[in-house]
């Protein structure tokens, strides 16, 4: 992959649609639904063509090149990192001048551009103060809001919104993890459970040193196909001075149970987590003909693009100059 990204963009760009697979997750009823579904992706840059406006360039992990859409983008959106400030299934938010945050569905490639959507959001309010005490007395506390959608496979399993809650607690090596459903649980207080770490890899003294110096996110993973969940631990390091680019020392997934165990495995069979500043996903790798690695986590951040090999704990990543830092998972075709 490290060959790929540093060859030129023109060379690797083709014309030529994806293809597409079939997908039957499961149903909340019981039943399942047959759907028409294009490979996850990454994107990587748009080809200026005038007016602000560039043709959009991604990488569908089925194929071994990049391949360069008619679909028109807004050059800002890969060439400026602050102009979006996260995405989920397809769709980017926008904070600009005017204080507005926008949903956009500009970077979704199966997204019309001819019709691009726009939602502003309503208006950012200042939280009470009562709530802000209250928030003030969960150290590290923070929130997670993911919108619903219908992808193979997807963070947010529901068909409605739900609220991911996770704090670190500052005497012993434990979180609380919570959901709480904007629709059905609106009246209720949450539930939390606090996790319990389980089969804990042994690590040397100067790997241990190094990932206490990392930055370090965690992203909770659900697979519609398996049922299982997980959570995503990535510790990264600050690069070439003067500049913010982070690079992958080490990552660590946990299998997650009703019982509150999160168990450490170098094994989520063929599966392939995607980590990036989207929503995280993962999906069968099988079920995508032509995509390959599976057991791995696809990683993707401005300036960083890569993978992790879980089985033998092994890092292909490296620094580049191009793409926002968006995986987008599989779109359902209509």
């Amino acid at each position: 992959m490290s060959m790929l990204l540093n060859q030129p963009l023109k060379l690797l760009c083709f014309r030529r649609k994806p293809g597409l697979v079939r997908s039957s997750p499961p149903l909340s009823n019981g039943f399942s639904t047959s759907l028409l579904q294009t490979p996850p992706c990454t994107i990587i840059d748009a080809d200026p063509c005038g007016r602000g406006l560039g043709k959009l360039v991604v990488n569908y992990h089925n194929e071994y090149h990049f391949t360069d859409l008619e679909k028109k983008v807004a050059m800002e959106l890969v060439d400026i990192p602050m102009a979006t400030i996260g995405s989920s299934h397809g769709w980017v938010a926008t904070l600009k001048e005017d204080g507005i945050l926008r949903l956009q569905d500009d970077l979704n490639p199966n997204a019309s551009y001819t019709e691009p959507k726009r939602i502003p959001l309503p208006p950012l309010v200042t939280l009470p103060l009562c709530l802000i005490a209250k928030l003030k007395s969960l150290p590290m506390y923070r929130l997670k809001i993911t919108p619903s959608g219908s992808t193979s496979e997807s963070q947010t399993p529901a068909s409605t919104p739900l609220v991911s809650c996770f704090r670190r607690n500052m005497t012993c090596f434990a979180y609380i993890i919570g959901s709480w459903d904007l629709h059905t649980d609106k009246h209720k207080i949450p539930k939390f459970q606090r996790l319990r770490f389980q089969n804990l890899p042994k690590l040397t003294k100067t790997k241990g040193e190094l990932m206490d110096s990392c930055y370090k996110s965690e992203h909770l993973v659900e697979s519609r196909t398996t049922g299982e969940t997980f959570l995503v631990k990535w510790y990264r390091k600050a690069v070439w001075r003067g500049m913010s680019k982070l690079k992958t020392k080490a990552l660590m997934v946990f299998k997650l149970d009703d019982k509150g165990n999160a168990v450490y495995t170098q094994d989520i069979g063929d599966l392939c987590i995607f980590l990036s500043k989207s929503e995280p996903f993962c999906v069968p790798v099988s079920s995508f003909p032509g995509m390959m690695l599976p057991n791995h986590v696809r990683l993707a951040d401005v300036g960083e693009t890569g993978f992790f090999k879980l089985a033998d704990y092994s890092i292909f990543a490296h620094n580049t100059i191009i793409g926002p830092g968006y995986h987008i998972p599989p779109q359902n075709i209509e």
